[in-house]
């Protein structure tokens, strides 16, 4: 019973950190309708702040920290400031939401420039010795956990009730619009509610810094915990938030006692999805959802396209560019670039289905990889099957495992689908990591064979070439013509409006389940191709990060065009690889573009370039003249 007691009371340390991101998460969603993907990056700036200000300034710990808080909630003001109050004027929530995945990698990529990728740790507030009380140990640090988690709710309990500030945030909470009627400045309260949480996130940051180590892209995790538990407690309940990190950090503390340290995290995310099947508003919210007159749904921006002429025109361009490259690229590190660069544009083809066309927000494309890739590999070297059959199963399995997925997530809208997709991303990572006896868990598998059909092996990175460009060119003319049918027109309209498309008879449902097939399917087959050609898969290859960076091509290139993606996937790919000496600026890099890009170019490059062309083509097109009859003379 000690025993049990002590692994309850290292959840209860563990999850009040939890509670404090999730209390941030639940504030902006209550002010603003959003969920702040970059919230756990606040507590990584803070920490490696206090590392800086306590090892190069010899402060104290204690100031340190302090201005560590103060700091990170000044950083967070002004990128409020110049990305997230502006966005609400030009972005749906969704869009939203995926800016505030660019600013967590942004922020990651400011700590890794300044601090390097090494972890760092400072030592507890008060000494190494635990207390003891009843033949409990407790950390030493555990008390300045708790004590600050409890600070921090008290002191956002009197805002929230006592003050006219507070009454400004709960105004904003329950109704924008009348809100703003009021006279108060929304504007204002939502950028004071995003710099609040990052200095919620911020305290957690500081306190627990001096019993873990951190670097540059920890933030990720305390997000993704943070996002768990906020979830699993309800978004609109900050009593939630706070009971959600709680258990999520019970629950995680036994999975890793009594069940296995490698199968916790899927334990949590078992919980996350059974809540949002049964009760997507959260065990402790009520079941009325948040009053806002903004749209959850992704909205068409017009994506301009060509047609006619000038997209086989373009169409004939890029195959004799695909021919041609080759000979043009000695073979070597850059030519595999160009090999990787086409195989994730595969996975990213998948995600322009899902998103683009049918607007669909998805941030667990890369399990579907994962799926497909460890299916493929495992068969291939450990069972002898060809290949070619192999891959065959992975995808048949993940498209098995994406219409499993589509009927737990039916209810799901939104951002509560976005939560569905990243907690079976997160759950297939974990079974990737766990399974050591047959994915070779963390260190990955080895010994995978070359592609092969026939007696043919695909073993040079030029025949891989050829194989990618070959199943490219096929997939983008299977698609285009398949969006430019009926199927297409029927994922359009449910993007636009999936209610105006039932009310129109279009089984929404199905074409859902469709787009989410198709997405799984060419992810499983990327996946495979990626295991193919390395020889070698690990969990970090086929992880969550790639996920957010599919996200990021796919919004740089430019969304519902199919061939756009190509150009993101390709920027951030071939890149780093050219400038090998600014390697250390490409998470930077990635995050700046895909907040630009959100907030100042939605079409992405492909595009934007598209209806340029087409503004300077109207600009010297001859005049068309009215007839006498009112008409157009031709």
């Amino acid at each position: 019973m000690t025993e049990f007691i002590q692994v309850v009371i290292a959840g209860l340390l563990q999850g009040s950190v939890y509670a404090l991101v999730a209390l941030g998460f639940s504030l902006v969603y209550r002010v603003t309708g959003v969920i702040n993907l970059s919230q756990g990056a606040f507590c990584v700036v803070a920490a490696l702040v206090m590392y800086w200000l306590e090892h190069a300034l010899g402060w104290a710990l204690l100031p340190a920290g302090l201005a560590a808080v103060i700091a990170t909630a000044a950083f967070a003001a002004v990128l409020g400031a110049l990305t997230f109050v502006p966005a609400f004027g030009r972005l749906p929530n969704s869009g939203i939401l995926m800016l505030t995945i660019g600013l967590l990698t942004l922020i990651e990529g400011v700590l890794l420039i300044g601090w390097g990728s090494q972890p760092y740790a400072l030592p507890p507030f008060s000494g190494e010795t635990p207390f003891e009380v009843a033949g409990l140990r407790i950390p030493s640090q555990g008390v300045w956990i708790v004590g600050a988690a409890l600070l921090v709710v008290l002191a956002l309990w009197y805002l929230l009730i006592r003050t006219a500030l507070g009454l400004a945030l709960r105004a904003c909470a329950e109704n924008v619009v009348a809100a703003r009627l009021m006279g108060i400045g929304v504007g204002r309260v939502t950028l004071f509610a995003f710099v609040l949480a990052a200095a919620i996130a911020a305290v957690g940051g500081v306190v627990l810094a001096p019993i873990t180590s951190l670097q540059f892209d920890a933030g990720r995790l305390f997000t993704i915990s943070g996002f768990i538990a906020v979830a699993i407690g309800g978004l609109t309940s900050m009593t939630g938030a706070v009971a959600g990190g709680l258990l999520l950090g019970i629950i995680g503390q036994l999975g890793a006692v009594y069940v296995s340290s490698l199968f916790s995290d899927a334990l949590s995310l078992l919980v996350l999805l059974a809540v949002l099947v049964f009760r997507p508003n959260g065990l402790f919210a009520s079941d009325r959802g948040r009053a806002d007159v903004r749209e959850a749904a992704r909205v068409v921006q017009g994506t301009s396209r060509l047609g006619g002429r000038a997209g086989w025109a373009l169409g004939a361009v890029a195959a004799a560019i695909l021919l041609a490259l080759p000979l043009a690229v000695p073979q070597g590190g850059r030519f595999s670039s160009i090999v990787i660069t086409g195989i994730v544009f595969i996975a990213v083809l998948g995600l322009d289905v899902l998103m683009g066309f049918a607007g669909q927000v998805s941030l667990g494309q890369a399990g579907f990889m994962a799926i497909g890739g460890y299916t493929a590999a495992v068969l291939a070297t450990t069972y002898a099957v060809p290949p070619l059959l192999a891959t065959l199963s992975g995808v048949v399995l993940a498209v098995l495992c994406a219409l499993v997925l589509s009927v737990v997530t039916t209810r799901l809208r939104g951002l509560y689908l976005a939560l569905g997709t990243l907690a079976f991303g997160l759950l297939v990572d974990s079974l990737a990591v766990g399974l050591v006896d047959v994915t070779g868990g963390p260190s990955g598998l080895v010994g995978i064979p070359s592609f092969a059909v026939g007696g043919f092996d695909f073993a040079t990175p030029l025949s891989n070439y050829y194989l990618v460009a070959g199943l490219i060119v096929v997939l983008v003319v299977l698609l285009a013509g398949l969006m430019r049918g009926g199927f297409g027109r029927a994922l359009q309209a449910i993007r636009t409006d999936a209610l105006a498309a039932e009310a129109l008879g279009i089984n929404v449902v199905r074409y859902k389940v469709a787009a989410v097939a198709i997405s799984a399917a060419l992810a499983a087959l990327s996946g495979s191709l990626y295991a193919f050609y390395f020889h070698f898969l690990s969990p970090e290859m086929v992880g969550t990060s790639r996920s957010l960076e599919m996200v990021a091509m796919l919004v740089v290139g430019g969304e519902a065009t199919l061939v756009g993606p190509l150009i993101g996937v390709a920027l951030l790919t071939l890149l780093p690889t050219l400038f090998q000496p600014l390697a250390i600026y490409k998470t930077f890099a990635t995050g700046l573009l895909l907040v630009v890009f959100f907030l100042y170019m939605p079409e992405g490059i492909f595009g934007a370039a598209v209806a340029a062309v087409q503004r300077i083509g109207r600009l010297f097109a001859p005049p068309r003249l009215a007839s006498p009859a009112g008409g157009v003379a031709e």
